[in-house]
């Protein structure tokens, strides 16, 4: 896209003026929580030296300490140009920093945020000076299972399906000089029905009226597609934006997809007076998902989901991608190996990775790490971390369906629970105020209440016993009248099931790699021939149910003590990917010829 920088950590939001924050920074533990009240901001007492973004226990931060500590400290200089901060605001961005984060400047608080998965802003300019000033950073990350955590651990050790902890700074950090008359944030919905995108522009100001304008510009390869002027008379501007053009396209739009993922670019500016105060450079797509009965429609036709469940890991950087290279390289093996699109499981992934899914035409199911207990705490911690990640991410194309619960995990009562079940929907409908298009499937796996996907987590291997349990008890299944995959109810005590989709969003997680003791699914194999043949058993039974349009094997790599990825945990295939993507892409002519035979 005309937007796109390299590095840039906010590719749907690109001012060109930048630095990255990245490299060395002073390193301190402070286990006995000592560092306020001994005023380590103005009395730094450095202990090591890390490589940010990389977390304290990792390789590629220059520690890997897998150890829980509870409160670090991180300190560097920043250099602040005279001549940009005049007039404008210095904004410091951090992608991502888990969990209850402090900013101070020379010495003085600055800001706070709370949460490990998404951006947050902080203005410093009236806390700094021209020239070199103190940026300090205190994090407090406790093993909390009140917090969105994810499959971070909370006991010393590895367990199950928890890794090790990520603690701090872990995404981007960066600086940017921000005009006091700027663009403060752009929400963009697609309406393919009518040719528009409905816009809406958020503006920070010091005040408002005829004499400040906004510019929007949308363009389809450099070909003009629509242009508006308007004063800005408060701080929010609503419209919808023409974008038919035969000139683009002979049908007036190029929609976006998996086989044609078309993109247009947008150009917003604010002017005051006839002088030029910010532009922001974005891009949208033009796409439509919907549920009709049974069926997940993209722009009006049914659409098959091969996804595959994505962690996020690698082996010296854990949950931070050691660049934008190997977040290119992962896209492209999942595409590969015959997906047309993935699960984030538990991990809000790096932004540049959402940009070249919408770029390559990579599907994306966005999910919410998860808390563990059930408190008023938990509640109000998720709620509020759940709307920033919907807010932060709601403009990629890419991302088709929110899922904020896994499992049950943080809801393990659910099924019976009054108070649960009320949270679930609670989450649910303001998902759906800030989002009315995306589906929402609420409680991924099982245990469901309100969701417009039904979703069931299976991990039988044999093909054979697959098909027979779901061909001979669809409707008993579906009905929550007996369990499936052995425990576990479909739905909620209470609720029923509408006719909605069902995906089979967790299957597989076959364990092989014989150089690498580990876990998977069922019984670990061996050879690559026969993890061909149980993945082509199990998966060509999946996709000749026809009341099923789609699932989720499990997953792309290993990760630490799972061994059941399609890679290792270095991106090394572990069987042919051609295999693999045969059998995948047969799904769609069986799943059609199922569909027939059910019709």
């Amino acid at each position: 896209m005309k937007s796109y920088i390299k590095d840039y950590p906010r590719p749907q939001f690109v001012r060109t003026d930048w630095q990255k924050l990245n490299g060395t920074w002073d390193f301190a533990f402070d286990d006995d929580n000592q560092g306020e009240i001994n005023h380590w901001e103005t009395n730094f007492p450095k202990q090591l030296e890390i490589c940010v973004p990389f977390s304290y226990e990792t390789k590629l931060s220059g520690i890997q300490d897998e150890a829980i500590h509870e409160n670090v400290w991180y300190q560097r200089t920043i250099e602040v140009d005279a001549d940009k901060l005049l007039g404008n605001k210095l904004i410091i961005h951090f992608e991502g920093c888990d969990y209850l984060t402090k900013v101070i400047i020379n010495g003085k608080l600055a800001g706070s945020h709370v949460g490990g998965y998404t951006r947050f802003s902080v203005d410093i300019t009236n806390l700094v000076h021209a020239g070199q000033n103190i940026l300090t950073v205190k994090v407090e990350d406790h093993p909390d299972q009140e917090q969105p955590r994810g499959k971070q651990r909370w006991e010393p050790y590895n367990f199950g399906c928890w890794y090790v902890q990520t603690t701090g700074i872990w995404k981007t950090v960066w600086m940017e000089y921000v005009s006091k008359n700027a663009i403060a944030g752009i929400k963009m919905t697609p309406d393919i029905k009518n040719s528009r995108l409905e816009l809406n522009v958020d503006i920070d100001s010091e005040s408002f009226g005829p004499e400040l304008t906004l510019e929007a510009e949308i363009s389809y390869n450099d070909i003009l597609v629509s242009h508006i002027e308007t004063p800005m008379m408060t701080k929010q501007f609503v419209t919808e934006m023409n974008v038919f053009s035969t000139a683009v396209d002979e049908w007036g739009i190029k929609k976006w997809s998996p086989v044609h993922p078309e993109l247009y670019d947008i150009t917003l500016s604010l002017y005051r007076n006839g002088e030029i105060c910010d532009t922001v450079s974005s891009y949208f797509g033009m796409r439509d998902i919907r549920i009709d009965n049974s069926n997940i429609l993209l722009n009006g036709e049914p659409i098959y989901q091969r996804l595959i469940l994505d962690q996020g890991y690698w082996q010296n950087s854990h949950l931070t991608p050691p660049s934008e290279e190997a977040l290119i390289e992962d896209i492209d093996k999942i595409a590969e190996l015959g997906y047309n699109g993935l699960r984030m499981h538990q991990k809000v992934e790096d932004e540049r990775f959402l940009y070249w899914c919408d770029v390559k035409g990579m599907l994306v199911w966005c999910e919410s790490p998860s808390t563990y207990v059930f408190s008023d705490k938990a509640v109000h911690q998720f709620t509020e971390q759940w709307i920033e990640i919907v807010k932060q991410h709601y403009n990629h194309p890419s991302i088709i369906t929110w899922t904020p619960f896994n499992e049950s995990w943080g809801i393990s009562q659910v099924k019976t629970d009054h108070s649960q079940q009320h949270f679930t929907e609670a989450i649910y409908h303001l998902t759906k105020a800030v989002d009315k298009n995306r589906p929402v499937i609420v409680n991924d796996g099982w245990e469901h209440t309100v969701s417009d996907i039904i979703t069931l987590h299976d991990y039988e291997e044999n093909g054979k016993t697959f098909y027979e349990r779901y061909s001979a008890f669809t409707a008993k299944i579906l009905s929550a009248e007996i369990y499936h995959s052995g425990s576990k109810s479909t739905l909620a005590d209470g609720y029923t099931y509408k006719g909605q989709p069902v995906i089979i969003s967790e299957y597989g997680g076959i364990a092989f790699n014989n150089e690498s003791s580990g876990w998977g699914y069922g019984n670990k194999v061996a050879t690559k021939e026969d993890f061909i043949n149980r993945f082509d058993d199990i998966t060509t039974s999946i996709k000749q149910l026809p009341f099923i349009c789609g699932y989720c094997y499990t997953q792309v790599t290993d990760v630490q003590q799972e061994i059941n990825g399609l890679m290792d945990i270095d991106r090394n295939y572990k069987v042919d990917p051609k295999k693999v993507k045969e059998i995948n892409e047969r799904s769609l002519g069986l799943w059609k010829q199922s569909k027939i035979r059910l019709e």
